[in-house]
């Protein structure tokens, strides 16, 4: 009769290998700052939210374990591709749905989600990214966008879906909030820039960006893949050039003098600050002169966040991320003082 062979040990340390080979693949899509301005929620491709400190990483008295995630937890199912965060609640997106988390609770290690919405689609099988969360505090609402080329308004009151709107004919990356209208512009894989009317529920102004030689770039594609506004002035970029546009005139006045694509883009006091392929923040004037690159550690970037919450000045820094575990926190904006790591 032939003897079962006992089952082979698992090896020790298959745990860590396991957690190096994630990390050593990971990309951070999103990142939130807390409403007290000393947390840093940061979202990944595995589905998980790191919440770090970062008044112990900018403690003259931080150690390395400071630099490393105060909790960490599954959020989502796929990537977290979008994350913003209210007086009191974190809203994290990721494939169909967001979902809501309580600060308080989140910062007691207590990371029960509150509540989850998905919006109305088209079909029951359907379930598109949502890549862009914007706030609309005016009307304590919140726009949602992605894979299904619709704008999604979400009251935060009462978590119902109030409206849908139509006009963008492939998936939207990004949106920006005009703050003295209630006015919101998306940006997508179709090229243009659109900007609604919240008021009447309407497109109001369609900027092809692809169309006016001086930004087209046609081997890069016609995708717009970053946006911010200022008044009536707007920065975007993707497979055009990086352009800064009057709104008004939709007349653009400066091309920035940059090949590579840029992913995210805001502007901060006199300058705007762009990022994209290639690990480098880049900080533009707005006569189109590069007055600096300052370097990351990763070889490409996705997101930027800007701490600028009055009740913690302390921690008023940039933060980097991308195509790898860390997250690069610069305090002067001009050199990278540290990286923080899931």
């Amino acid at each position: 009769m032939m003897e079962h062979a006992a089952p082979s040990p698992v090896p020790l340390g298959q745990a860590e290998v396991f957690q190096a080979l994630q990390r050593l693949h990971m990309t951070i899509f999103s990142q939130s700052v807390s409403p007290c301005g000393k947390f840093l929620a940061a979202g990944n491709n595995y589905g998980q939210i790191a919440i770090f400190s970062l008044s112990a990483a900018l403690s003259s008295e931080a150690k390395e374990e400071s630099k490393k995630p105060m909790v960490t937890f599954h959020a989502h199912d796929g990537p977290v591709y979008s994350m913003v965060s209210t007086d009191r609640h974190l809203l994290s997106a990721g494939d169909g749905e967001v979902k809501g988390w309580l600060w308080a609770e989140i910062l007691k290690k207590g990371c029960k989600e509150l509540w989850r919405r998905q919006p109305p689609y088209r079909t029951s099988l359907e379930v598109p990214e949502i890549n862009a969360l914007l706030l609309v505090p005016k009307e304590n609402s919140l726009i949602l966008a992605g894979g299904d080329c619709q704008l999604h308004t979400m009251d935060l009151e009462t978590g119902a879906f109030t409206r849908a709107l139509r006009g963008h004919t492939d998936y939207i990356h990004c949106l920006a909030l005009r703050d003295r209208s209630p006015e919101v512009l998306s940006g997508g894989e179709d090229g243009a820039v659109r900007l609604w009317d919240l008021r009447i529920a309407k497109e109001v102004q369609t900027i092809e960006v692809y169309k006016h030689e001086e930004c087209s770039r046609p081997h890069n594609g016609r995708w717009i893949g970053c946006l911010a506004t200022d008044s009536d002035w707007m920065v975007c970029g993707g497979g055009p050039a990086l352009t800064l546009w009057h709104l008004r005139s939709s007349t653009p006045t400066t091309v920035f003098p940059i090949r590579a694509p840029q992913k995210h883009v805001t502007f901060y006091q006199d300058l705007i600050l762009s990022a994209g392929q290639g690990c480098c923040v880049n900080h533009w004037q707005l006569s189109g002169e590069l007055k600096a690159q300052v370097p990351g550690s990763s070889p490409g970037l996705l997101s930027l966040s800007l701490n600028q919450q009055p009740a913690a000045p302390e921690c008023k820094v940039l933060t980097a991320s991308g195509n790898s575990c860390r997250v690069d926190v610069f305090t002067n904006l001009g050199y990278r003082a540290f990286s923080m790591s899931f």
